[in-house]
């Protein structure tokens, strides 16, 4: 029913907005969160994707190469992120490595040679326009960089490259075996990280780890299995429009529990890229409808 896929959308939706302020609590460095986020959700799923694989057989070479590959470049997006999110805040890294739709066109433009119409540049001009109000002022008044949300828009890069991977595996791989594939390489990824860069993975305090165990349980889990769902029975327009109320969800929980006070320019720019990437999933939509 289509109500319930709603819902699915609706509940994964707002589990998900609840990553960064999770992490920001934890108070762990970011790359350590993000491991143990996706350690906790690949072990709590090995058990599903062994009873998949007991049914269906073990995945080809190629599709473990290619869940390999997106699950390195979701550890590229979620290591950015996470650093960013602790250097910066919520808000601006969170808006900004939800650009990734446009990126993805961008990669489209460039590596297939595809001719997106008038609307994907209007909605490029304005995500640039809201990451120059969020970067800008930093720059202009301080002399200095927003580094935090410099990693945000790096992790939208990263994930842009996740999903372009993602796309072309999902094609001969059901979700389950793809997802906790990708994870599993993710998680293996972010532990090179954590030991490249010597972040300590053990030695915090109880309420850390509890918050590492909401982070695996409640995002991880039950956020993206829900909205994985939800994308199996709803237009793909829809969920990814839909998704772009994740980071404005992000940043209210951040000002009400963690007392984030966000600037003029942060709040233009914010609507800025929102905006933006809305007129991109729309030019998508348009670009599939004339080419029907």
């Amino acid at each position: 029913m289509k109500l319930t896929a709603y819902l699915m959308l609706g509940v994964g939706l707002f589990l998900m907005s609840w990553s960064a302020v999770l992490m920001v609590l934890a108070a762990a460095p970011g790359p350590v969160s993000s491991f143990y986020r996706l350690l906790i959700g690949m072990l709590l799923m090995a058990g599903p994707f062994g009873l998949r694989v007991r049914a269906m057989g073990w995945p080809t070479r190629r599709q473990l190469a290619v869940a390999a590959l997106a699950g390195v470049f979701f550890a590229g997006d979620m290591a950015l992120w996470s650093t960013g999110v602790m250097l910066a805040g919520v808000a601006s890294p969170t808006l900004l490595a939800n650009t990734a739709p446009i990126w993805v066109g961008l990669g489209a433009v460039v590596f297939f040679r595809e001719q997106p119409p008038a609307l994907f540049w209007a909605g490029l001009v304005l995500a640039f326009a809201g990451t120059l109000s969020i970067l800008g002022p930093d720059v202009l008044l301080n002399a200095r960089l927003n580094w935090g949300a410099v990693l945000g828009l790096g992790a939208g890069f990263f994930y842009a490259g996740y999903q372009l991977i993602t796309q072309k595996g999902r094609q001969k791989q059901d979700t389950l075996s793809f997802f906790w594939l990708s994870v599993s390489a993710s998680t293996i990824a972010l532990l090179f990280v954590n030991l490249g860069f010597g972040l300590p993975l053990t030695g915090y305090p109880p309420a850390t780890y509890y918050y590492f165990l909401l982070m695996g349980v409640v995002v991880q889990v039950g956020g993206y299995l829900l909205i994985n769902a939800a994308q199996g029975r709803l237009p793909a327009t829809l969920v990814a429009t839909t998704l772009l109320v994740q980071p404005i969800l992000s940043a209210v929980q951040a000002a009400w529990l963690l007392d984030e006070r966000f600037s003029v320019w942060q709040v233009a720019g914010g609507a800025l890229i929102v905006t933006g990437v809305l007129l991109v999933h729309l030019s998508a939509r348009s670009g599939a409808g004339a080419a029907a």
